[in-house]
């Protein structure tokens, strides 16, 4: 029996109505093997023996087969954790490098059906609401925690935004309870000027004298260097465990070759809805021009081929300063409402899979969810080649030590 036909045993209306005793179920299904399902067994089958008429032991002596793209390591060699999980751009970066996600945690519920779709594990919600010591025992914890409190283009209220800045105290709670050998966080590169620089000071003294941890100083990292055509940078800051007598970490180097937005461009003639209205050109072109007058730099940019893309963020912004030129339209007749006609200059906007491409997912992961929800996981989610290329030299660290 595989995943798909269990899950076919769930009605719809409890996936929505009772996501965490889902999550319960999902974390079960892959731990069941190995220990780690003493956090989730209780609830897990419960949950399932409410819902159909056989005990979930009858499902679990068949060899289950995880008919998802992402299933979990068979001979895993280091546990982390997945928190803030989104749509799981950490967790495939540590599956990569030989690693068994034990819990995951993510608010968005169209994050988590994407997530679900791609590991066959719901995330448990609101990490505000989840106690520290029901999570399992992991060598590391990852963390792309929610960035907007710290973003230049937010309103930089860091810790004093209750709703997002202050998740950090729980990432702290986790750590202070569970004593992970490492933990791994990313965050926007505007967490270093925050407050004039407090903010980070705060967060590393905590991470430093309150709970212990060598942590080397944290650097910016862009993901045009490890192998995406995005420039994108990103804060990282790394953490091991005193009793492990580390006092050294090398961030790692980048590749030699560069990419380019034609490494990554759709093959095919991608669909008129991408391309834009001659009105919405021209609304574009005015709105720079009125930025320009006024001696600024806002405004749309048009990417080549031979070139980089910016970083792709959340908004309009993000799809408007990464335009690309693709002659390939064939079919101009407008499928979705639009004001005037579609332009026949090629402009169009970079489709989903392009964007989940710039942040190095590979072509086998799933993408159900509308565009707009896809344009904004991708755009919240980590650059996978930059996290898995710096997650390797920490776990060198780790491992070396065992």
């Amino acid at each position: 029996m595989n995943y798909s036909e269990i899950k076919e045993k769930i009605n719809s209306n409890v996936l929505k109505e009772q996501s965490e005793n889902l999550a319960y179920f999902t974390h079960y299904l892959h731990h069941n093997k190995n220990g780690i399902s003493s956090y989730y067994k209780k609830n897990a089958e419960e949950y399932f023996e409410s819902i159909v008429s056989e005990p979930l032991a009858k499902y679990l002596r068949f060899n289950l087969n995880f008919d998802i793209p992402f299933p979990p390591v068979k001979k895993p060699k280091f546990k982390f954790i997945d928190l803030f999980a989104g749509i799981g751009g950490f967790r495939i970066a540590m599956q990569n490098l030989g690693g068994n996600c034990v819990f995951s945690s993510e608010i968005d519920k169209y994050a988590k059906q994407t997530y679900d779709l791609n590991f066959g594990e719901i995330p448990f919600g609101d990490i505000t609401k989840i106690d520290e010591n029901d999570i399992p025992e992991h060598d590391v914890l990852c963390a792309g925690f929610p960035c907007q409190a710290f973003s230049i283009a937010g309103k930089r209220k860091g810790f004093e935004d209750e709703t997002r800045g202050t998740l950090f105290f729980d990432i702290k709670r986790i750590i202070e309870a569970k004593r992970p050998k490492a933990f791994f966080l990313e965050n926007v590169k505007g967490l270093t000027n925050h407050d004039k620089g407090r903010t980070l000071k705060t967060i590393l003294k905590v991470l430093r004298e309150d709970l212990d941890y060598y942590v080397p100083e944290p650097k910016i990292m862009n993901a045009k260097d490890f192998g995406v055509p995005q420039n994108r940078e990103r804060i990282f800051i790394i953490g091991f465990r005193k009793d492990l007598n580390i006092n050294e970490f090398d961030y790692p180097k980048s590749v030699k070759k560069k990419m380019a937005f034609e490494d990554i461009k759709e093959e095919k003639e991608v669909s008129v809805k991408y391309y834009l209205s001659t009105q919405y050109q021209d609304t574009l072109r005015n709105h720079k021009e009125r930025h320009k007058n006024k001696g600024n730099g806002f405004g749309y940019e048009i990417i080549k081929d031979n070139q980089c893309a910016n970083a792709i963020v959340v908004g309009g912004m993000g799809r408007e300063r990464n335009i690309v030129i693709d002659c390939r339209l064939t079919d101009f007749k407008p499928i979705t409402k639009i004001k005037g006609v579609v332009n026949r200059d090629g402009w169009r906007r970079m489709t989903p899979r392009e964007w989940a491409r710039l942040q190095g997912f590979p072509d086998n992961y799933v993408i159900k969810v509308s565009d707009a929800q896809a344009y904004k996981q991708f755009g919240n989610s980590v650059a996978i080649p930059a996290i898995q290329a710096t997650a390797s030299n920490l776990i060198k660290r780790i491992i070396k030590e065992k």
